[in-house]
C-alpha cells in the first residue's frame, strides 16, 4: 500500500475491505479475529453502551461508505465525516502525506465529502442496529464564518434520527477561517444553539467539541468554561496540529509538502496533556475521547488514565494495521489485572 499516494492506498484499501467483508462468512470470520470478548471492556458514556472502548476517528470515513466493514475490525464504534451540508470537492491534489520517519501523517483534505443527503441515504439503507455512530460535522468552504451556524444546524436536524452523538468541528486547519470558530464568542453562539435545537427533541444525543491541540491555556480554559456553561457532554482532544517541532523529518521534505494539519505518534503527548488538564480543571465533569498519536496500547492506556473514557485511532491504524484495535483492547483487559 505504501508504494501507491497515500489517498490512493486509502482508496483501494477500504474498497478491497468493502467488497471481501460484503460476504458474510468473511465478515463473521474477521469479526470473531479482530474482537476482544470481554466484560470488563464494556462501558457506559454519555448514555450509550459501549462494547469497548476503541473507536475510528473521523476523517477514515468521511462519507458513511465504510462504516460497516469497518466495525468488522473490532472497533466499539466508529465516527463518521466529517460531513457538510453540501457536497464539496476539497483541496487540490496531492493533499495527504505521509511522514514514516516519525509515524505521522499531514493532511489538508479540506473537508471532501459528497455532501449530507448522500451520507443520510447510506444511515438509512445500511446502518446495523447495534453499531455505536457519531456524525462529525462541519460547515462548507464556501459559508462564511457569519453564517457557519446555519450549515451545522442543517447537518445536525438532517442526521439527528440516524446517529448516536454529535461531534462539531471547528478545528480542522484546512478550512480556511474555520478555528476562527474556536473563540469565544462564535463558539458560545454555535454550541447554544445547537443545545437549544437538541434540547428540543423527544430525546437529546449527546454532542461533543473536537478541539485542535494549539489552544493556549486561556483559550483551554475558554473553551472548557463554553462546555460547561452550555451543558455539552464533552471534548474530543484533539484533532491534528499546525506545529512541526521535535520532527524527525527533514526540513526540506516539510517544506515541500507545505501546510496541513499534522496526525500520529509526534501528537501522542500533547493530546494525553490537554486531556489531562480538562480532566482535572473540571474534575471529571466534562467527557472526554482522547485521539492523536495512538500507535500502541500503552499510548491509549496513558489517555484512558489521563481521564479520557474512550479513545479514537486513526493514522495508527495506518501504519500498525487493523490489529491495533485488538492488542489496546487486550492490553486494557491487562491493566485491569
Amino acid at each position: 500500500m505504501f508504494l501507491l499516494s497515500p489517498e490512493k492506498a486509502h482508496h483501494f484499501t477500504l474498497t478491497i475491505l468493502k467488497i471481501i467483508l460484503s460476504i458474510p462468512i468473511v465478515s463473521s470470520i474477521f469479526r470473531n479475529f479482530h474482537s476482544v470478548k470481554d466484560s470488563r471492556l464494556k462501558r457506559t458514556v454519555m448514555g450509550l453502551d459501549f462494547e469497548n472502548p476503541v473507536g475510528l476517528a473521523a476523517g477514515f470515513d468521511k462519507d458513511g461508505k465504510h462504516f460497516k466493514a469497518m466495525a468488522s475490525l473490532g472497533f466499539g464504534f466508529i465516527e463518521i465525516g466529517t460531513v457538510t451540508p453540501i457536497a464539496q470537492k476539497g483541496n487540490p491534489l496531492p493533499r495527504l502525506f505521509r511522514l514514516p520517519e516519525d509515524n505521522g501523517l499531514i493532511n489538508r483534505m479540506g473537508f471532501n465529502n459528497e455532501g449530507l443527503d448522500a451520507m443520510v441515504e447510506r444511515l438509512k439503507k445500511d446502518r446495523p442496529k447495534n453499531l455505536i455512530v457519531g456524525g462529525n460535522i462541519g460547515k462548507n468552504k464556501a459559508t462564511p464564518n457569519k453564517n457557519a451556524v446555519t450549515d451545522y444546524e442543517i447537518s445536525f436536524e438532517a442526521l439527528f434520527p440516524y446517529v448516536d452523538y454529535f461531534v462539531v468541528n471547528v478545528s480542522s486547519p484546512n478550512t480556511p477561517g474555520l478555528r476562527e470558530l474556536q473563540d469565544k464568542k462564535p463558539l458560545t453562539l454555535l454550541l447554544s444553539r445547537l443545545q437549544e435545537l437538541n434540547n428540543k427533541k423527544s430525546k437529546a444525543k449527546p454532542i461533543l467539541l473536537k478541539i485542535a491541540p494549539d489552544l493556549n491555556q486561556e483559550q483551554l480554559d475558554d473553551v472548557i468554561e463554553i462546555v460547561l456553561d452550555t451543558k455539552l457532554e464533552g471534548i474530543i482532544a484533539a484533532n491534528t496540529t499546525i506545529s512541526r517541532s521535535d520532527l524527525n523529518t527533514s526540513e526540506k521534505k516539510l517544506m515541500r509538502i507545505g501546510n496541513g494539519g499534522l496526525s500520529g505518534k509526534p501528537l501522542a503527548g500533547k493530546s494525553t496533556e490537554i486531556i489531562r488538564y480538562i480532566h482535572q480543571r473540571t474534575q471529571g465533569k466534562i467527557t472526554i475521547i482522547g485521539v492523536g498519536g495512538i500507535s500502541s496500547p500503552k499510548d491509549a492506556i496513558d489517555k484512558l488514565n489521563a481521564g479520557a473514557s474512550l479513545v479514537q485511532i486513526y493514522t495508527g491504524l495506518i501504519y500498525e494495521g487493523p490489529q491495533l484495535v485488538k492488542q489496546i483492547n487486550r492490553e486494557v483487559v491487562k491493566s485491569m489485572g
